[in-house]
């Protein structure tokens, strides 16, 4: 018998490891299963996070599952296994690599939490989540993208670094695919309410969402031998806390589009409300001529990548 609420992490590294040692911090679920291939190396870091537990008196459990049977029951699922990305290496090329990881993951998942909801952290981010909902046949409301909390954040840090104050106040706004045509909303973001557009210059927000676009990329370039996973780490907790928590909160995160802003059948970044079922509902905001261009131009890059895995008959009939 299950008691308290229970979060299974598929891919222990530095990302899913984060996000363990986060959620085992805030103590927000009864118990996490750390699933990995290196099964040794989750059992030390497993043990590792629930002393740390321990030391905050949080009541989180921190445990190995040695295959994915073990991986029962559980109410949200994170999934960050995959190649990392490398220096010199787009996300595209991750894309077979990492679909056929996550295609074995999630069937995984589909037998043994299928009660679950999946939120998906693996590169090449939309088209994962796009891999996910259809080898898993869940609801689409079940099956969400970590990314535009992580972009948003950047984009946040950087407005803060850029104007020198506002810290904690910075609202940004991010939507669209994760990559380098996402598309930054600087007339949503906002400093303690203020309008962006009224405390930086043209050219000061220009160089702002250069930079977002590319904020995986410079964290890759400093570390040489891996990507970021604070952020991110913290980034996809959020959301399991919404989730387990039900707290309804809007966050910008992938989903599979039916018709909202205009487009089926694809993933992309919007805001929507996070509750106890997942992205229940679809925020559909109004965009200017420009935005919508640059959300074409976004939802137009993960269809590429969406139909190389279709030319690989990587979808086949069930």
């Amino acid at each position: 018998m299950k008691q308290g609420k229970r979060v299974g992490i598929v891919g222990a590294g530095n990302v899913g490891a984060t996000v363990a040692y986060s959620l085992a911090m805030l103590g927000s679920c009864h118990e996490i299963i750390l699933r990995d291939n290196k099964i040794d190396v989750a059992r030390g870091k497993a043990l590792d996070m629930s002393q740390a537990a321990s030391a905050v008196r949080s009541h989180t459990v921190v445990r190995v599952a040695e295959s994915m049977e073990d991986l029962v029951n559980c109410d949200v699922v994170v999934v960050t296994a995959g190649s990392p990305r490398l220096p010199g290496m787009s996300r595209d090329d991750l894309l077979m690599i990492n679909a056929n990881i996550t295609k074995e993951v999630i069937q995984g998942i589909a037998k043994y939490s299928p009660d679950a909801i999946i939120i998906m952290v693996s590169n090449p981010l939309d088209a994962m989540t796009y891999v996910a909902l259809k080898e898993s046949g869940f609801d689409r409301s079940r099956v969400i993208g970590m990314a535009g909390i992580l972009d948003s954040s950047r984009m946040a840090a950087f407005i803060q670094e850029k104007l020198g104050y506002g810290g904690g106040q910075i609202r940004a706004s991010v939507m669209g695919g994760h990559g380098d045509d996402m598309v930054p909303l600087p007339r949503y973001s906002t400093v303690a309410g203020v309008p962006l557009t009224d405390v930086l210059s043209d050219t000061e927000i220009a160089e702002i969402v250069t930079r977002t676009r590319h904020g995986g990329a410079e964290i890759v370039g400093y570390l040489k031998t891996g990507s970021a996973y604070y952020a991110p780490a913290k980034s996809t907790a959020i959301m399991v806390e919404a989730i387990l928590k039900d707290t309804k909160q809007i966050h910008p995160c992938a989903v599979y589009l039916d018709g909202e802003y205009g487009y089926k059948d694809i993933v992309s970044g919007v805001p929507v409300m996070l509750g106890a079922n997942g992205a229940e509902k679809i925020i559909e905001m109004t965009l200017n001529d420009s935005e919508k261009a640059m959300f074409k131009n976004s939802c137009a890059s993960v269809q590429d990548l969406i139909n190389t895995l279709k030319k690989n008959n990587f979808f086949e009939e069930k």
